[in-house]
C-alpha cells in the first residue's frame, strides 16, 4: 500500500483496478474462439488456436535464442502469416519488432537494421538475394523464410544464420506471461521512407498500440465475423493499426503476397472479405479489372483509403460496385490512420460530386484522440474554409519520438503537438481538409497553388489512371505548375487537351503550364515520389542550360 495516495487510490498500480495497456492482452482473448479462422493464406487456412500456438512457438524461439528485453528483430516480408504472428511472438519474447519495407535499396535496409540495432533479421526468401551485396554490412543474424514458390540462390543462402524452420524448432507452446511493466515502453520501431534523408526510426509504445487498434475496430464497425483482406503492407505505418484489430476482434486475416485485382476481387468473393485498406490506386486497379470484367461485389466492402483523396470517379465507381469508401488520414507517427471523414446519413442524398467533395476531407480526429490546424504562431486558424494552416495532433496514438535523433523529435514533437508538416484549412462544421504537404505547395507568380486541388481535377479526364502535380523552376513565374500524367491502356490524351479541361474548371494560375505523359514513381505504399519528378526537372534544366 506504500504506494497509494489517499485522495487518488487509482495511482497504486499494484491494485486491480490498473493494468498496462498492451495489445498482448488481445492474445490470450482469442481462446474463447479458438476454432475460428485466423488466417487464410494461398491455399492454406488456420483457427486462432494454431495462431496463439504459433505465437507461442516464435515467441519461445527467440527467448531460446538469447533475445533480451528490448533487443529488436527485423522483418522484410510480404503479407505472410509469419509476419502477422511477429506482431505478438516479439513483444511477447519482452523485444521490439523492425518491420522494413521490402522495397528500400540494399543499403537502405543494412542502414535501418544497423541503426535499430536488431540482433536478428528475418527475410522472406523473395528478398534474399538482394542482400547479398550488403552481407558484410548486416550485424543482425540472418533468419530465412523459406518458400518454395520464390527460391534464392545458392550464393544468397550461405548469408543465412538459420532457416526459419530450423529456428522455430527451439520454441515450445508454453504460456509466457506479459511482461510489459510500463504501456509507454517501446513495442514497434518503424522507419520512415527517408525521402529527405536518411529513414528516421518512429518508436511506437505498447499504450498507443493498444488504443489505435481498439479505435481501428470502432470507427469502421469490426467484428468476430469481419474478414479483413491485407491489401496494405503490414511494413507500412504499423499496418494502421491492422495486426492488432484483427485479433482483437477475432476477425479473420487473408494474407496476401500482392496487390494483384484478379487475386483481389477472387478473393473477396470466396472470402467474403468486409474490410480492407490501401491507398486509391490500389483501389482503382481493382476497379478497372472489375469494370473490364462487369463484375460486382456479393457483399458491401467497407474500403479504408489514405494517401490521397479518392477522386469522384473512383467514389462513383466503387459505389455502383457495391462498395463503401471509408477516408482516413494519419501518419506513422499517428500508427497510421488519426482521423476519419465522419459519413452523415444526410450526405448520402447529394449528387456523386458533391459526396466526393465532402469525402476528400481529412474530417475529424478518431474517438480520443486531438487534431487541430495551427497557424505560425501556434493559434488554431479559424473555420472558414481559407485560412491555411499545419495539422496538429496529439494523443495516446502519438509516437515516442525518432529513434536516437534528438533533432529531429524536438523539431516535430513539440509545445505539446506532433506537427504534421501538412498545410490545411478548417471548414466551417469543423472537419478538417488537407491543401498539400508544405512543401509540395506550388509559388507562381507570387500566388500558391495547392497540388492536390490540381491533381483532383486532372483526375476527373477520362482515362487517367494516376497524376503528380508539382513545381518546376520558372524564371518568370518562380515556379510553373506542372502535372505528370499516367493513362489508362489504349488511351490517348494530348498536353492540350489537358489545360484545356483545367481552364474550364480551375483559375488561370492553377493550370498546369506544363504537361508530361509517362509513369509516375511511387512508394510500396502508393505515394507518389514527387521529389524524384522535381530532382529529374531540376537536372534537365541545368543540362539544357549548360549548368
Amino acid at each position: 500500500m506504500s504506494n497509494m495516495n489517499p485522495n487518488y487510490p487509482g495511482i497504486d498500480k499494484s491494485r486491480s483496478w490498473y493494468s498496462p495497456l498492451t495489445p498482448l492482452l488481445f492474445l490470450d482473448r482469442t481462446s474463447y474462439f479458438k476454432n475460428k479462422t485466423a488466417i487464410v493464406y494461398r491455399d492454406k487456412r488456420y483457427t486462432y488456436e494454431k495462431f496463439k500456438e504459433n505465437v507461442l512457438m516464435q515467441a519461445n524461439a527467440f527467448k531460446a535464442e538469447g533475445l533480451s528485453n528490448e533487443d529488436k528483430v527485423a522483418f522484410i516480408s510480404r503479407n505472410r502469416p509469419q509476419f502477422l504472428e511477429s506482431f505478438f511472438s516479439v513483444p511477447l519474447a519482452g523485444g521490439i519488432l523492425v518491420p522494413i519495407n521490402f522495397r528500400l535499396s540494399p543499403k537502405e535496409i543494412s542502414y535501418i537494421v544497423n541503426h535499430s540495432e536488431s540482433n536478428f533479421l528475418i527475410v522472406d526468401e523473395l528478398f534474399l538475394d538482394q542482400l547479398v551485396s550488403v552481407k558484410d554490412e548486416i550485424k543482425a543474424k540472418i533468419i530465412l523464410l523459406e518458400d518454395e514458390l520464390s527460391p534464392s540462390t545458392e550464393n544468397a543462402r550461405k548469408i543465412v544464420w538459420k532457416t526459419f524452420s530450423e529456428f522455430i524448432k527451439s520454441g515450445t507452446t508454453q504460456p509466457i506471461q506479459i511482461q510489459v511493466k510500463d504501456e509507454y515502453s517501446m513495442i514497434t520501431l518503424y522507419y520512415t521512407s527517408g525521402t529527405t534523408g536518411l529513414p528516421k526510426g518512429v518508436m511506437h509504445h505498447h499504450r498507443g498500440a493498444y488504443l489505435n487498434a481498439l479505435t481501428e475496430a470502432l470507427e469502421h464497425q469490426m467484428g468476430i465475423n469481419s474478414t479483413y483482406l491485407w491489401t496494405l503492407p503490414m511494413f507500412h505505418a504499423a499496418g494502421w493499426g491492422f495486426p492488432w484489430a484483427t485479433v482483437a476482434v477475432g476477425a479473420t486475416n487473408v494474407c496476401l503476397d500482392k496487390v494483384d485485382p484478379e487475386v483481389m476481387y477472387r478473393l473477396i468473393k470466396e472470402e467474403k472479405v468486409t474490410h480492407m485498406c490501401g491507398a486509391p490506386t490500389v483501389y482503382i486497379t481493382l476497379i478497372d479489372y472489375m469494370k473490364r470484367n462487369k463484375l460486382r461485389f456479393d457483399n458491401m466492402v467497407h474500403m479504408i483509403v489514405a494517401g490521397a483523396a479518392p477522386a469522384p470517379a473512383t467514389l462513383r465507381a466503387v459505389q455502383e460496385l457495391g462498395g463503401y469508401m471509408a477516408h482516413v488520414y494519419g501518419l506513422t507517427e499517428t500508427y497510421g490512420p488519426h482521423s476519419i471523414c465522419e459519413w452523415l446519413e444526410e450526405w448520402n442524398n447529394l449528387s456523386i460530386e458533391e459526396q466526393a467533395k465532402l469525402k476528400a476531407r481529412q474530417g475529424i480526429p478518431y474517438v480520443g484522440f486531438e487534431m487541430n490546424v495551427f497557424d505560425e504562431n501556434g493559434n488554431p486558424v479559424p473555420w472558414d474554409g481559407k485560412t491555411i494552416g499545419e495539422v496538429v495532433m496529439r494523443g495516446n496514438n502519438v509516437a515516442l519520438g525518432y529513434y536516437k535523433n534528438e533533432e529531429k523529435t524536438a523539431e516535430s514533437f513539440r509545445d505539446g503537438w506532433f506537427h504534421s508538416g501538412d498545410a490545411a484549412i478548417v471548414d466551417p462544421d469543423g472537419y478538417i481538409q488537407i491543401v498539400d504537404r508544405f512543401k509540395d505547395l506550388i509559388n507562381t507568380g507570387g500566388e500558391k497553388v495547392s497540388s492536390i486541388l490540381v491533381e483532383k481535377t486532372l483526375m476527373e479526364i477520362p482515362g487517367v489512371k494516376a497524376v503528380a502535380v508539382y513545381g518546376t523552376p520558372d524564371p518568370k513565374w518562380g515556379e510553373a505548375v506542372t502535372a505528370r500524367i499516367e493513362l489508362k491502356e489504349g488511351v490517348s490524351l494530348t498536353a492540350d487537351e489537358v489545360i484545356k479541361f483545367c481552364k474550364e474548371r480551375l483559375a488561370h494560375f492553377e493550370c498546369p503550364k506544363i504537361v508530361e505523359f509517362g509513369s509516375i514513381p511511387m512508394t510500396a505504399t502508393g505515394k507518389v515520389q514527387k521529389y524524384v519528378l522535381r530532382n529529374s526537372a531540376l537536372k534537365k534544366m541545368k543540362e539544357e542550360n549548360n549548368l
